[in-house]
C-alpha cells in the first residue's frame, strides 16, 4: 500500500484566488517511509501573500523570486502521487488548492476517494480534542520542536509520525521482521502457533487446609445443597458433566 503524506502553503484562504506557494510530500509504503520525498517552492505570479498567510508559514515573495510556476513542477508531482492514497491533515483545505491549480492548467480533479483526511481521524479518536497537528504530537510524543513555522516538507514529515500512530500502524509493526520477497498479501494470511498439552498436569495449588475448609463449608449448607448432588460431584470428577439447573 502506496500513501503519499503531504502538505500545501498558500498566499491566503481562499482557492479562487489565492495560489499555491509550496508543496511538501512524503512516501510511505505499507505505512513505512521509504526516503523518496517531494518538495518545491512556487511562484504565486500576480498573486500578492497576504500578510496573515505570512505571519502563519514565514514565505515572502521575495523568497519565491526564481521559483517556478505551479504549472512547470504540476507533472512531477503528478508523477510522485500516482496510484497512491493522499493523506492531509484538513484535507479539504489542500485538495481544494490542489483541484483548482490543475483546473488552471487543464487537468483533471483528484478523486475525493483517493484521498485520506487525517484531521477527521483525529476527531473521530479523539472526539474532545484539539486535533491541531502541534496537539497531535504533543499527545503522542512526537518532537516537533523544529516547527517554528509551518513548512510543507516539515509538516508532512511530522503528519506521517501522526498518521501512522492514529492507525495504529507503527504498534502493529514492533517485533515484526520483513523477509525477502514479502509482498502485502502475505499481510492477510494468519499466522498460528499451535501450543501442545503439557506432559504432565501441574499440581494442585490446594492445601489439606483449602480441602478440610471446602468440606466444613459445604457440610454446613444443607441436605439439598448443589454441592451434594451426583451430577455436580460427576462434574468435578471428569468436567464434563454439567451442573443442574
Amino acid at each position: 500500500m502506496r500513501e503519499i503524506i503531504f502538505d500545501t502553503e498558500t498566499t491566503g484562504l481562499d482557492a479562487r484566488e489565492d495560489r499555491i506557494i509550496e508543496i511538501g510530500g512524503i512516501e510511505l509504503v505499507n505505512r513505512f517511509p521509504t526516503g523518496r520525498s517531494f518538495h518545491e517552492y512556487i511562484h504565486p505570479g500576480g498573486r500578492e501573500i497576504h500578510p496573515d498567510a505570512q505571519a502563519v508559514h514565514g514565505i515572502s515573495l521575495a523568497d519565491l523570486e526564481g521559483k517556478p510556476a505551479f504549472a512547470e513542477v504540476a507533472q512531477k508531482f503528478i508523477a510522485f502521487i500516482d496510484g497512491a492514497k493522499l493523506v492531509a491533515h484538513n484535507a479539504g483545505f489542500d485538495m481544494g488548492f490542489i483541484n483548482r491549480e490543475f483546473a488552471r492548467i487543464g487537468i483533471e480533479a483528484v478523486s475525493p476517494d483517493q484521498v485520506v483526511d487525517t484531521l477527521q481521524i483525529a476527531k473521530r479518536k479523539h472526539p474532545m480534542g484539539p486535533n491541531s497537528l502541534d496537539a497531535l504530537c504533543r499527545r503522542y510524543g512526537i518532537d516537533n520542536s523544529r516547527r517554528t513555522k509551518h513548512g510543507a516538507l516539515l509538516d508532512s514529515e511530522l503528519l506521517a509520525e501522526v498518521y501512522i500512530e492514529l492507525v495504529g500502524g507503527k504498534q502493529a509493526a514492533l517485533g515484526l521482521e520483513v523477509a525477502d520477497g514479502y509482498s502485502e498479501a502475505d499481510a492477510t494470511v494468519e499466522k498460528v502457533t499451535a501450543v501442545a498439552p503439557r506432559p504432565h498436569p501441574l499440581p494442585s495449588r490446594l492445601t489439606p487446609g483449602d480441602l478440610e475448609a471446602h468440606s466444613a463449608m459445604v457440610g454446613g449448607l444443607g441436605d439439598e445443597a448443589i454441592w451434594l448432588s451426583e451430577e455436580l460431584a460427576a462434574w468435578r470428577a471428569d468436567g464434563k458433566a454439567k451442573i443442574p439447573a
